[in-house]
């Protein structure tokens, strides 16, 4: 009885969304319909085409809670009750109910405050006093990169797919890549033109050049999925 060639795809959530909404989606949060669609597009890719997809996991962390004061206006902000968090259990939810979709969930931790991105750049074009706006809360994620690395592991010494492709542009997964490899997997990276360090794609047999699909794409058909 032969078994069919079958590949796995493991998207780093922190990443995945921080280029989608760079790229597509600027001035809203993505839905499940785009993180779906990259999917699509890799299914695509000459690499693992006609091959059959296994299942897509998802890698992030639980929503932060808590209440933090702001130490220069003294506002108080509940985390439990903020945009972002809702705006990641919706999507969560979503994910966990489409077809051969995991989710792959680690935990936060909240470090208090922290410069913001927007405020760091216009304290470097002109200082000035830092004001209670440019601080946002800092959170971390813990256990997620951990569970990509245990995934790949895993799916190497099962022989559960014979391909994975890795959407991260995170090089703590050099060894990852690297024990996979030698256990006869084909290690495929997507990291949509983000700069990496060299060491990741020394350590990867392929760099999947592909194009960030448009924002919410409903006409794309699905990949094959396994039996």
């Amino acid at each position: 009885m032969s078994f069919p060639t079958r590949y796995a795809v493991l998207l780093d959530g922190a990443f995945l969304l921080r280029k989608l909404r760079e790229r597509t989606l600027p001035r809203c949060f993505p839905d499940s319909t785009d993180v779906e669609a990259v999917a699509t597009v890799i299914a695509a890719h000459q690499c693992v085409a006609g091959l059959t997809r296994l299942r897509v996991y998802f890698y992030h962390a639980y929503p932060a809670t808590g209440v933090l004061r702001n130490p220069i206006s003294g506002v108080e902000t509940d985390l439990a009750c903020t945009d972002i968090r809702r705006q990641h259990q919706n999507l969560l939810k979503k994910l966990e109910l489409l077809p051969d979709f995991a989710l792959r969930l680690g935990n936060t931790s909240t470090n208090q405050w922290k410069l913001g991105d927007q405020a760091l750049r216009s304290l470097l074009r002109s200082p000035r006093l830092i004001e209670a706006q440019d601080l946002v809360p800092n959170i971390e994620q813990k256990g997620v990169d951990l569970r990509i690395g245990l995934d790949i592991a895993r799916l190497a010494l099962s022989r559960s797919v014979q391909s994975i492709v890795a959407v991260t542009a995170d090089s703590d997964f050099v060894p990852a890549f690297k024990f996979a490899r030698r256990e006869g997997l084909r290690v495929f990276l997507c990291h949509f033109d983000h700069p990496v360090k060299r060491e990741l794609r020394a350590h990867t047999d392929d760099v999947i050049q592909v194009s960030m699909p448009a924002a919410n794409s409903d006409d794309a058909s699905a990949p094959p999925r396994a039996a």
